[in-house]
């Protein structure tokens, strides 16, 4: 075999791999034995036609197992359809027989590089052996080529779509871990730094003071086991060799920077709440306000400074790409209010915005980064329509029992 010849025999099934059943399927299957048995009824001219409509209500069950077996099921149909047509003398003529269309697609969409090639070559011949039963005219000929090449081409291009996105999936799943890594490597580092600085205290003091030399221990021990803690989450998180960003790791206070009043209102610019005199002109700060941009109004509750650096460094990425998304996609948005709580249970994130109602779309990569820093936390990360109708809503809970684990 050529090269390209073998690296289409040899290419695994789809992935992602497919659902096993859907309730489209189960729609699908009611629908067509009716219509066959109601055509077979009204189409009197078709010879064999209860035949015909027998052979196909009985084929029916072959689109519940398209997608895990797609090769075995278009093969099945086929050879059946092939039979009826050597039994009958000609081709079926019911418009019905079409499903297996879907059986053609199956192929190209689920199948593997050799399911693929098999089930070509079987549309191919079959096309072939049936053109001497019937009276087909080349235009006929040429038409059912090419309804059948252009759903081989339908199922091969959404195969595509679906790799592409997953690749793509996978990278963002990539970046998010490789940042959230980095953010962990400056925690454990300055830990790290503190039980150095602690342990050449209590070196130095020893000797002549043996409580200050215990107090040392203490503080090393608080820092060792905090950093034990941070060290625990790092568990499957990936991160590049590459050198690490310089810029300080942000935390849950950095969130007030990410406050604006809207442009054109009185003090655009600014920065509100208490945390207009903590901006700083680094990477994280917020986006500078433009025209019809929405206000961002950011309120913390409870003690952010009980988080783990680690931990606050995901909630300011999240709010970050939610406010970010709010910005880019609200319609008619004027405000997004930013909440966060920090209580016994953990960190709870809401942030809202008051545009025009939005339908449920599918995840993006930005919702797909959120929901992948908090998975690593233990946590979760939700996105949707507001529960109102008004605007969109993203919510997050990063639970304490996560933050070790």
């Amino acid at each position: 075999m050529t090269s390209p010849a073998r690296a289409l025999w040899d290419a695994p099934a789809a992935s992602p791999p497919p659902p096993r059943r859907v309730w489209r399927d189960w729609v699908l299957v009611a629908v067509l034995p009716p219509l066959i048995v109601l055509e077979a009824t009204l189409r009197a001219d078709v010879a064999w036609r209860w035949l015909w409509a027998v052979v196909l209500v009985a084929l029916v069950p072959t689109l519940l197992w398209r997608r895990i077996r797609p090769f075995t099921m278009l093969a099945i149909s086929f050879g059946v359809g092939w039979a009826a047509g050597l039994a009958t003398g000609g081709d079926p003529q019911l418009i019905a027989t079409a499903y297996f269309l879907i059986l053609v697609y199956a192929v190209m969409r689920w199948g593997s590089g050799r399911a693929m090639l098999g089930g070509a070559a079987l549309v191919l011949v079959g096309t072939l052996v049936s053109l001497p039963l019937g009276e087909a005219t080349p235009a006929d000929v040429i038409g059912g080529i090419a309804v059948v090449a252009t759903t081989m081409t339908l199922g091969i291009a959404f195969r595509q779509r679906a790799a592409a996105r997953a690749r793509e999936l996978d990278r963002v799943r990539l970046l998010e871990r490789e940042q959230f890594a980095r953010d962990l490597h400056d925690t454990v580092a300055h830990h790290v730094s503190a039980i150095a600085i602690q342990a050449q205290a209590g070196s130095a003091v020893a000797a002549s003071d043996p409580a200050a030399a215990i107090d040392a221990l203490r503080v090393i021990e608080g820092e060792a086991s905090r950093t034990l803690d941070e060290m625990r989450s790092m568990v499957g998180v990936l991160r590049r060799a590459d050198a690490a960003e310089l810029a300080p790791t942000p935390g849950i206070a950095d969130v007030r920077r990410l406050a604006r009043v809207g442009a054109g209102a009185p003090g655009a610019g600014g920065v509100l709440g208490s945390g207009s005199a903590a901006a700083s002109p680094d990477q994280d700060r917020g986006p500078e306000p433009v025209a019809g941009d929405p206000s961002i109004d950011v309120r913390i509750d409870g003690d952010p400074d009980a988080v783990p650096p680690a931990v606050g460094a995901a909630v300011f990425r999240i709010v970050q790409e939610a406010v970010t998304n709010a910005r880019r996609h609200a319609r008619d948005a004027s405000r997004i209010e930013v909440r966060v709580r920090v209580d016994a249970d953990g960190v709870r994130v809401d942030v809202r915005d008051d545009g025009a109602a939005a339908a449920s779309v599918a995840p993006g990569f930005g919702l797909t980064g959120m929901a992948e820093r908090a998975a690593v936390l233990g946590g979760t990360c939700t996105a949707g329509p507001a529960p109102d109708g008004r605007g969109w809503a993203v919510g997050a809970v990063l639970p304490r029992s996560g933050w070790s684990a």
